[in-house]
């Protein structure tokens, strides 16, 4: 049997501040170590001989007092390990004021600094037994990879573009400098996503609405080079609103996209950020779906919450989720993100809300396969944060640590100011942060909700409430050979009522009809008179 790895904690010199020492040695205990803690105050000579005694594989000392005792204690330490031989036999980590941080670096001995600003997985590296990585290896440059590098915890991803080209290369810099952010999502102006291959379509006195002003690809190849640094985040980017094919090649080859995100029906007339029809619009979106997977280009289709931002029920929101899971599977995708947006409509009880996210979890899962892995990105709501910037920031934590009942793999940080204005570098940073401390004290541990009989019940109907629409866009299209991938059938689907919203009153496109009220935190189909009826009602008085 192998012995345990062995771990040694104390705090040195006259310091008595010993709980940062303590936790950490029993984070090691979680991590097949032993711990052996000597408690506050103890002398060098004192340490050196507990060393030379236990022969541990990793020292954490501790020291939080003045700078130049600091610098006496620890060349002292040097020259007693020096002494001993006994440097290069183990692991040397420091735990000590950001202000003796230049100090210790200057001595040389530790291996591993931490000054309280680090993120749980650096500290975590710092007990792995794993070879210092390379940067390569540290830093992933493809999704799965990537993901796969800060098990157990999620990536973080940012959505970023400023008003102009240059405070959005400045602003990528800085970002990826503070290495909290794992993926930067440029965020591009409406003229660049409706308009970059037509720029004699551009709308001049707009340029920088809603983003960074994105003309050449020579923009895009700068705020790569930019983030080139740090953490070396992944760079994705919107996939445009007309010419998405084109988009995917441009984004492929400029940034290295870390994975494309298409809509099904949307960047159409059904939402107004193109002028497409709904039937060309879907069969394009299909080809910038096969356009990224040919490329080996990760997908997510940006389609259901699309549905809740317009109020949509509930099983719409639900079905129309796998059928956008449905389509990028028959696309050809190896790799697929499912968005959660949570807290949509604002108002929905975060039961509610897991219900429905649950429903549509357990729903795609019955599409995974050896050729089909689905990575989870959960994310706060859009319409849901509020102007007032100090509320917002309870509201980002809240809705993060609602997303950890997902088991996410992505968290998309929605920054907390965005319901007022495009977040600067340091609000991204911030916001990060938040997102990080909730990670700290939740991502281990939380309670299960199975037990739960609301959730259990209001996602069994869900459930059984979407299979239903699906069945009634099957009918539909009987006479395809797969109507969930066919333009016409989806377009007919949306123009009968069977996919619907009430936003969408009054759409060339669309139907329009279907009403929806919160109803004690659940958003419920409602005919005429506000009166809840059931989805098979709904889709009854349709015709289906």
């Amino acid at each position: 049997m192998t012995s345990r790895k062995l771990i040694l904690g104390a705090s040195i010199g006259n310091c008595v501040h010993v709980a940062g020492i303590y936790r950490f040695l029993g984070l090691a205990e979680e991590y097949d170590y032993k711990s052996i803690f000597l408690g506050p105050a103890v002398p060098i000579e004192k340490l050196v001989q507990e060393i030379v005694h236990h022969k541990p594989q990793k020292v954490i000392v501790g020291y939080r007092l003045s700078e130049q005792a600091a610098r006496s204690l620890f060349a002292e330490l040097r020259d007693a390990l020096e002494e001993k031989g006994l440097r290069d036999k183990l692991e040397l980590i420091l735990s000590c004021t950001p202000s003796l941080k230049s100090i210790a670096k200057e001595v040389g001995i530790f291996d591993f600094i931490f000054t309280g600003e680090e993120t749980f997985q650096e500290i975590l590296e710092s007990i792995s037994d794993r070879p210092r990585a390379t940067l390569e290896e540290r830093y992933p440059q493809s999704l799965p990879e990537r993901i796969a590098s800060k098990k157990p915890f999620p990536i973080l991803r940012h959505h970023f573009g400023l008003p102009t080209v240059e405070e959005t290369v400045q602003g990528v810099s800085k970002i990826a400098e503070a290495k909290v952010i794992d993926v930067i999502s440029l965020g591009p102006d409406q003229n660049a996503q409706e308009f970059f291959f037509r720029p004699e379509q551009m709308i001049p006195e707009r340029s920088g609405a809603g983003g960074v002003p994105l003309r050449t690809r020579e923009d895009l190849e700068r705020i790569y080079k930019a983030s080139r640094r740090g953490n070396y985040p992944l760079l994705r980017c919107y996939s445009g609103t007309n010419d998405l094919v084109k988009w995917a090649h441009l984004l492929k080859e400029t940034i290295n996209i870390a994975w494309g995100a298409v809509p099904l029906t949307w960047y159409s007339v059904l939402d107004g950020r193109s002028k497409r029809p709904l039937e060309e619009a879907i069969r394009e979106n299909q080809e910038a779906m096969k356009t990224y997977t040919a490329l080996g280009v990760p997908l997510e289709v940006n389609e259901s919450h699309q549905w809740s931002l317009r109020d949509a029920p509930d099983s719409v929101a639900v079905a129309s989720f796998y059928l956008a899971a449905y389509n990028a599977k028959k696309a050809g995708a190896r790799f697929y993100v499912a968005q959660y947006m949570l807290n949509t409509p604002p108002g929905i009880y975060p039961a509610a809300d897991l219900a429905k996210m649950l429903a549509k979890k357990e729903l795609i899962a019955e599409l995974i396969d050896d050729n089909f892995t689905v990575f989870t990105q959960v994310r706060g709501g859009l319409a849901h944060f509020s102007a007032d910037l100090d509320l917002a920031k309870g509201q980002l934590g809240a809705s993060t640590a609602l997303g950890l009942f997902l088991e996410p793999d992505i968290i998309h940080v929605v920054g907390f100011c965005e319901a007022v204005h495009l977040a600067r570098p340091e609000e991204v940073i911030e916001s990060a942060q938040i997102v990080n401390g909730v990670l700290k004290d939740l991502l281990f541990g939380l309670p299960s909700i199975k037990a739960d009989t609301f959730i259990e019940g209001c996602k069994k109907e869900l459930k059984e409430e979407a299979n239903l629409i699906l069945e009634a866009v099957r009918k539909l299209g009987e006479k395809e050979k797969d109507p969930f991938t066919s333009p016409r059938v989806i377009a007919e689907a949306v123009r009968k009522g069977i996919l619907d919203a009430p936003h969408l009153l009054g759409n060339p496109e669309a139907l329009g009809k279907t009403q929806t009220r919160l109803v004690k935190g659940v958003l419920r189909c409602v005919d005429e008179k506000g009166k809840v009826i059931t989805e098979k009602e709904r889709l009854r008085s349709l015709g289906f």
